[in-house]
């Protein structure tokens, strides 16, 4: 008889609008005891907690002495103090993205969870939406790439600023497509022309940016947080073909030449809830010790190309 296998002791700090959807994923796993959540409003804690029949922890450590791995989904510029706490104490973490608020706190993450020998894996979801499975970068270098992603102006929230906005659409959105262009195009940015502008924020709520690679490679990339629809789509011109894929319809096409023309073909895509696929991609990181697909080197990256975007536009209008 096969031994039984051992559930993997999970936890959440900050179940708000996000964070409360770990709690549910880990929750509906076979294999993973959710063991518990924080957060610093008390009384959402206890709810969540009740709802996916957890613990509400007091604190931070208290929770993540229970777990052995952790899911950090707390604002942008708590990340670093969230995370270190918790890779201090020799725990695995999932940290949402953008990793960190700056690049040093992102290289000294890094760095920590090196030296404590845990996973640190950041939450770029996007690169598990099955419309990526189609193009395999290894064989398929794209020429040109164009990639937006616009959603309407995050709702009030009492006493605290609106999700996402306590950093540019730059860390907040477009770092999304700037994760999968450099996972995509595997070559270095050798030239940012970026504009953007503050509307409803105290930094740039909408941005578009054109990036040359030394491979020769562009990408041409907007976000906006102040849009009346939300869109996620990229474009990708590839020597032999194009590619439309729609990350919110899970949906997308190629055209490829042919001998008298174009040809258009539907791509059969496998759908499945992006963050499902993450959570379990973490789980599996966890229990075997390996790899995650998106790294804390692979997100610090993303971040870096991020702050510099942010400061070509700033530069800019000087």
């Amino acid at each position: 008889m096969a031994e039984k296998q051992k559930k993997i002791r999970m936890g959440v700090v900050g179940v708000g609008s996000l964070g409360q959807w770990h709690a549910r994923i880990y929750s509906e796993m076979p294999d993973v005891e959710l063991v518990g959540v924080y957060d610093a409003d008390k009384k959402r804690a206890k709810e969540i907690a009740e709802r996916y029949h957890a613990a509400a922890y007091q604190t931070i450590e208290e929770l993540a002495d229970a777990a052995e791995a952790l899911s950090i989904v707390v604002p942008t510029d708590k990340h670093r103090a969230v995370a270190g706490q918790v890779i201090e104490k020799g725990k695995h973490v999932l940290v949402e993205k953008p990793i960190a608020a700056s690049t040093q706190e992102a290289e000294e993450m890094v760095e920590l969870a090196q030296q404590r020998g845990v996973i640190l894996q950041v939450g770029h979801v996007e690169r598990f939406n099955p419309v990526l499975a189609v193009v395999n970068p290894a064989q398929q270098q794209p020429l040109y790439i164009e990639a937006l992603r616009i959603a309407p102006y995050p709702p009030p929230r009492f006493g605290l600023l609106p999700r996402g906005t306590e950093v540019s659409v730059i860390l907040d959105l477009m770092i999304h497509d700037l994760e999968i262009i450099l996972h995509l195009v595997q070559s270095k940015v050798v030239d940012i022309r970026a504009v953007g502008v503050p509307i409803l924020s105290k930094t740039e709520d909408i941005s578009n940016v054109r990036l040359r690679f030394a491979n020769g490679c562009i990408a041409n990339v907007t976000a906006s947080r102040i849009s009346m629809e939300k869109q996620r789509k990229i474009r990708m011109f590839l020597p032999d073909s194009y590619v439309s894929l729609d990350y919110q319809e899970q949906s997308g096409k190629i055209l490829r030449k042919k001998l008298l023309g174009i040809a258009q073909e539907e791509i059969p895509i496998h759908k499945g809830e992006p963050l499902a696929l993450e959570l379990r991609a973490f789980v599996d990181c966890v229990r075997n010790r390996s790899a995650p697909v998106v790294s804390g080197e692979h997100a610090a990256e993303a971040l870096k190309l991020a702050v510099a975007i942010c400061q070509s536009i700033r530069k800019g209008q000087t």
